[in-house]
């Protein structure tokens, strides 16, 4: 990546505000049209949202993204909007015991709902603080009871594949845990044993750490620091680890760059989080002090961002969608020139960019100005390229905001234009809010507002 040294937040503050009026626009018109017997809009075939029935992880996405409009825009109306939709058909998903999804869905949802009033951006209300909190502590239970134990002492909240199948994505979605957690909240299992939310999530992590990020210290062929593999499997008789594998990657072996953007934000987010919990949560957690987590989290995040920098993105600071994909070399040297997603190889993934960037920026502010600078300045480049065209929808026929998306390329389920040979022009669900956490963030940042997080105290 072209890291642009010199970028800051105030020169993408115009290019947020545009993105948060097309968002605004799109987003109520979405609403408008959009049938919900027909499921929940995943992504966009010629320009138009549709359904794909595989596990229900993005109706949240669809919601929140009224509401981060909303903030963004100081429209309280669109917030209303957001918060009737979260209050009439968000329920399922707080009691969804099928999938490792309640983080994406239920604090894009009730959380920024939450967050919002522990800001004081909406009106205090009692019965809608009870409401949001009792779903989201009941959420990060249910995603806790999804668990599996390894055969070394750790544990990992299992995918929708099954109990011995441990996903890169979930580390976006433990965060949920720790909200439950700090609103005071335990699952309760048998006999009445009393289980820690913080230690699951932890111990979630540091699994994910040991068996699917690789940090360039072992022998394994392809472990190059920061590389992350999609699926991690166990025997589950044992407990023990038996191999790498992947939903939507090309590989085992090779970076599907969307689950690398999970671990870069989600352990960066992780690290906000744990900063303000206190030592002795910990040590009750896991056993362990707070600067031993700490210090691991930080060499995942770490590990992780430096790759996307060095190895998986393009100048601009855009990725493809695997940098094992088979035809990716004929495209040359990929990564010293903008990335091209009109090319007729391999797609790229815009969503994958935008989750990347967010967690560039969130751990360039946790490392603070010195240790930090690189990876703000990278996330800052990154969003500069998606804030624009040509991945910026401004048309108002496309119901997508953020174009170029992938969703499962291994499938073929992403929509191939006329007269194109991949997947190209169209957006996501996931793609479309983390682009709009991106800017709120960006926007927040510029002007000296406070500072968004998962886990706002109230």
């Amino acid at each position: 990546m072209h890291i642009d040294h010199q970028l800051t937040t105030a020169a993408l503050l115009q290019s947020a505000d545009r993105v948060f009026q097309l968002a605004a626009e799109k987003s109520i018109a979405l609403d408008r049209v959009w049938d919900i017997a027909n499921g929940t809009p995943v992504f966009t075939v010629d320009g138009k949202y549709s359904s794909r029935g595989w596990t229900e992880w993005t109706q949240g996405f669809q919601y929140g993204c009224l509401i981060l409009s909303g903030d963004a825009l100081d429209d309280y109306s669109l917030i209303e909007l957001g918060r009737a939709r979260t209050v009439e058909r968000m329920l399922p998903h707080v009691t969804h015991i099928g999938v490792h999804d309640h983080g994406f869905n239920n604090l894009s949802t009730y959380g920024n709902l939450l967050r919002l009033m522990n800001e004081g951006r909406t009106e205090a209300d009692a019965w809608q603080r009870t409401t949001y909190e009792s779903l989201i502590a009941a959420s990060g239970a249910v995603q806790a009871a999804r668990w599996s134990s390894t055969s070394c002492g750790l544990g990992y909240i299992y995918s929708f594949n099954g109990p011995h199948s441990l996903f890169i994505d979930t580390m976006r979605t433990t965060r949920i845990l720790g909200v439950a957690h700090q609103l005071g909240h335990k699952l309760m299992g048998e006999n009445d044993v009393k289980i820690n939310l913080l230690g699951r999530s932890i111990q979630h992590g540091r699994a994910t750490s040991k068996y699917i990020v690789f940090h360039g210290d072992s022998t394994h062929t392809y472990d190059i620091r920061g590389r992350t593999a999609h699926e991690g499997m166990f025997n589950r008789n044992d407990g023990n680890f038996r191999a790498r594998s992947t939903q939507q990657g090309y590989s085992p072996f090779s970076t599907w760059t969307r689950g690398l953007a999970w671990a870069m934000l989600g352990y960066a987010e992780e690290l906000e989080f744990f900063k303000s919990l206190s030592t002795a949560e910990f040590k009750q957690a896991v056993g362990l002090t707070k600067r031993e987590v700490l210090d691991e989290y930080q060499r995942c995040a770490i590990d992780t961002c430096d790759h996307y920098i060095e190895d998986v993105s393009a100048a601009d600071g855009i990725t493809y969608w695997d940098d094992g994909a088979p035809t990716l070399h004929r495209l040359g040297d990929w990564r010293f020139k903008p990335a091209e997603p009109f090319n007729d190889f391999e797609p790229i993934d815009s969503s994958a960019s935008a989750i990347a960037a967010q967690g560039l920026l969130r751990l360039g502010n946790y490392l603070g100005a010195r240790a930090g600078k690189r990876y703000l300045q990278a996330g800052l480049t990154v969003a500069r390229t998606l804030f624009d065209e040509p991945y910026l929808s401004t048309k108002k026929s496309h119901q997508g905001l953020l174009l170029h998306s992938i969703y499962h390329w291994p499938n073929r389920w992403d929509y191939i234009p006329k007269g194109r040979k991949v997947a190209c022009g169209e957006s996501s669900m996931w793609g479309d809010y983390h682009l709009l956490e991106l800017a709120l963030l960006i926007k927040r940042m510029a002007e000296s507002r406070i500072y968004p997080t998962f886990f706002a105290s109230h």
